[in-house]
């Protein structure tokens, strides 16, 4: 693989991320050899428009990238990505945003660390890095935008700022996604 072992990819609501992801799934496993690939999904179905949402996703994936396997989890996602990683593997996380919220903004029950997430981000990115196969993760850039007004909001836009930087320390490679651009912000093509 010509590209970067890590990429962490960011961007707004409807930015491109996810196709971009599927592009280096897709890039990976043309590449030869035994190849594959396994999509680490977090989302839930809450409710109907995020039911309606995922299995637009998934009818997304099936068109963009049939051969990429799916794998649900939620909230272990540290565990997932040591349990599915292989050298001949690439892994595509897919997202971070919704991972953290599952567990500071559960749609019911308290919040899974609610002392905060610091020593949980430390396990995922020492998952990241411990990784045999590639990793490419998908987080969505909140912070541009306007400061919420609710106490939880805010805590939880500065949480999503705090992991966004832990694993782009990370990475090999940091994109941006602009309107469906992918923007190199760190590592080069």
């Amino acid at each position: 693989m010509d590209s970067p072992r890590t990429e962490l990819i960011l961007g707004g609501q409807k930015s491109g991320k996810s196709a971009r992801a599927e592009q280096l799934a897709n890039r990976w496993m043309r590449a030869g050899g035994e190849r594959s690939a396994v999509l680490i999904a977090t989302g839930l179905p809450a409710d109907a428009e995020m039911t309606a949402r995922i299995a637009r996703h998934q009818q997304d994936r099936a068109t963009r990238a049939p051969a990429l396997q799916t794998v649900e989890e939620p909230r272990y996602l540290a565990e997932a990505i040591l349990r599915h990683s292989a050298p001949q593997s690439l892994l595509v996380v897919d997202c971070l945003t919704l991972w953290l919220t599952h567990l500071l903004m559960p749609a019911q029950g308290d919040a899974l660390v609610p002392d905060g997430i610091t020593q949980t981000v430390d396990v995922l990115c020492d998952a990241v890095r411990q990784a045999p196969g590639p990793v490419v993760l998908v987080s969505n850039e909140i912070g541009l935008g306007v400061i919420p007004m609710g106490r939880d909001v805010r805590a939880f836009v500065d949480a999503l700022g705090l992991l966004n930087q832990r694993i782009a320390a990370g990475c090999d490679r940091v994109s941006l996604m602009v309107a469906g651009c992918a923007i190199t912000v760190k590592g080069g093509e």
